[in-house]
């Protein structure tokens, strides 16, 4: 069977998985508001004041104790005595001005997915806290499996002092708690970032793929069609990238997969916790950490929002890479 064949029959197995298909289309819309985000068709003005401050999603209607807090302020000191202040009208051009909006730049009262507490759509920020998220899981990823499987594929392959030196970073790696290597290695980093989080997260998440990729190596490296590309003359990195890599590559793909759901989650917990992203980036986790004193108020739309949109993601993903492993699994073909 070539090996066009093998990806098609996987595909076909794939297909016929209704569950795995249609989480493959969840992925796929998340991958286009990244995308969209990016270039700038969705959520361009996600920091622009479009409401007022908490004003609550639509279906829930205006904030009555908000609106008439707001008529108590325009409201001038003698109001309640029934004498008028001479200044009011005064007054309220300065703070016009100074705050640069008039009557035609009113904020609205509600928003569709509600507002947090500058004004900002939630919804917005949403959909640009997606294209955050998302490219941090999927580009920590990619560096991740990068480096796991060239690191697996040598120790494996060469063995040796090779493999000692391979195997001693690895144990240094696994001996701590991965959440706390996250934090350690943000807190001495101390710069915030989105190209920051993808480093940290990429450069401590290999080592899972290095095991496995490793031992694929080990298993490999002495088959048949190794030993004859060898008998034939091939260099030692084209054993192990072009003979021996197409072969284990299932074991890379579904790695890949699990790896961008455990760095989306990663982010948004260092986010959370003040070691992800800049103040002046919006992502899931900085949406969590915002709506946690507005929970205190009752203002729960923010996490709502931000949380319905992660947990969908990480579930799709997780159950396209059950699909994509059922699929790519040899002992199925």
């Amino acid at each position: 069977m070539t090996e066009q064949g093998v990806w098609t029959l996987a595909w076909l197995r794939f297909s016929r998985d209704r569950v795995g298909f249609a989480s493959l289309m969840v992925v796929l819309v998340y991958v286009g508001i990244m995308l969209a985000a990016a270039i700038g068709w969705l959520a361009r003005d996600w920091s622009e004041e479009r409401g007022v401050s908490y004003a609550p999603p639509t279906f829930l209607g205006p904030d009555r104790s908000a609106a008439a807090a707001a008529i108590a302020e325009q409201r001038g000191p003698g109001d309640d005595y029934g004498i008028p202040d001479p200044l009011a009208a005064d007054l309220a051009e300065i703070a016009k001005g100074l705050t640069g909006t008039g009557a035609s730049e009113a904020r609205s009262p509600t928003l569709a997915f509600g507002a947090d507490k500058w004004g900002r759509d939630v919804l917005q920020k949403t959909l640009k806290g997606a294209q955050v998220s998302l490219f941090v899981g999927l580009a920590a990823a990619l560096l991740a499996t990068l480096l796991g499987t060239i690191f697996g594929a040598l120790a494996g392959f060469r063995g040796g002092w090779v493999d000692d030196i391979f195997n001693w970073l690895y144990s240094v790696f696994t001996s701590i708690p991965y959440l706390l290597l996250v934090l350690a290695v943000a807190a001495v980093v101390n710069q915030k970032g989105v190209a920051t989080v993808i480093l940290i997260l990429g450069l401590t998440g290999w080592t899972g793929i290095f095991r496995l990729v490793r031992a694929e190596y080990m298993k490999h490296k002495v088959r048949e069609y190794v030993l004859a590309a060898d008998a034939i003359g091939a260099s030692p990195a084209r054993r192990m990238f072009v003979h021996i890599l197409p072969n284990v590559s299932h074991v890379v793909l579904v790695q890949l997969s699990l790896h961008v759901v455990l760095f989306i989650k990663s982010e948004v917990i260092l986010t959370f916790l003040g070691f992800g992203v800049g103040v002046d980036t919006v992502s899931w986790g900085s949406m969590l950490a915002e709506a946690g004193s507005e929970l205190l108020l009752g203002k729960w739309w923010q996490i709502t929002a931000a949380t319905i949109a992660m947990a969908l993601l990480v579930t799709a993903f997780s159950l396209f890479t059950d699909a994509m492993r059922d699929a790519l699994d040899p002992r199925l073909r």
